[in-house]
């Protein structure tokens, strides 16, 4: 599927979630290059939009029983292979590893094309709305290892 034919929060895929975003001058330092500091706003779009369509909204998880739920970035690794330019469209990959426990860890990629231009390895904390760490519920867990396409 080209990138322009996603949805606003793009879409799951075999393995996990894909979405499409441009670059802006904003994104770009004055290289015209994109500032590498953007590439983290790129990623968590990608993460975010990936519990949106797996129908798991960070405020309702928030609020969905006594102890709440959270999701926290405790570990990032990050390659840098190639740069992006403005008007670039990018497509991020999301796709999980480990889900359950108190944590995450999800594989993403940004890539122009063919091209891969970051590669990431994210873990992530679960924990309560106190910021104690909480088990990741099971059916929540499911949506992340075995979503519907």
């Amino acid at each position: 599927m080209q990138a322009h034919n996603f949805l606003l929060s793009g879409e799951l895929v075999e393995g996990g979630h894909r979405l499409a975003q441009r670059v802006y001058y904003e994104d770009t330092d004055f290289s015209g290059l994109v500032y590498h500091a953007r590439y983290l706003h790129f990623l968590e779009r990608g993460r975010t939009d990936y519990l949106r369509c797996l129908g798991c909204e960070q405020s309702a998880l928030l609020s969905a029983d006594e102890e709440g739920l959270v999701f926290v970035v405790h570990r990032m690794e990050i390659d840098f292979k190639q740069p992006a330019r403005m008007d670039d469209i990018l497509v991020i990959q999301t796709m999980t590893e480990k889900a359950g426990g108190a944590k995450m860890v999800l594989n993403q990629e940004i890539r122009r094309g063919d091209t891969l231009l970051i590669a990431a390895k994210v873990v992530i904390a679960v924990i309560n709305k106190h910021g104690r760490p909480r088990r990741l519920p099971e059916s929540v867990a499911e949506k992340f290892l075995g979503h519907p396409v």
